[in-house]
């Protein structure tokens, strides 16, 4: 019966701090400083800065979040950029996915894990 309570209580916790937008505090997120990203990702962060050109088309798109990897936000909150990766044709698996809040997370994994990017 207790175990009942705990994970009523979890949901309940992550639903009304989701709501009032709170990070969902079983959402791990690596932080890593912009210096330290590869040179292509510090050049993807200066054109998001300044609203492009972009390379790709696609850009700009929504990032879904579909995996909950990211802490929970409406959709549209989270837009996706490609980082191209040396020696891809394709645009590869790296991205900088960045929030309306102005926080901006780096993968180079296809979304399996995220790093905050600090400045």
């Amino acid at each position: 019966m207790m175990h009942f309570w705990l994970r009523f209580l979890t949901v309940v916790l992550l639903t009304l701090g989701s709501a009032a937008g709170f990070v969902n505090p079983f959402v791990a997120v690596d932080t890593v400083s912009a210096a330290d990203l590869p040179k292509e990702a510090q050049l993807t962060l200066v054109l998001i800065r300044n609203n492009g050109p972009f390379p790709y088309a696609r850009d700009g798109i929504t990032f879904g979040n579909y995996e909950k990897r990211l802490p929970q936000k409406p959709r549209g909150y989270y837009r996706e950029y490609t980082v191209p990766t040396p020696g891809r044709r394709d645009r590869g698996p790296r991205r900088i996915v960045a929030g309306n809040g102005g926080e901006y997370y780096y993968t180079d994994d296809h979304y399996r894990t995220f790093s905050r990017i600090r400045e």
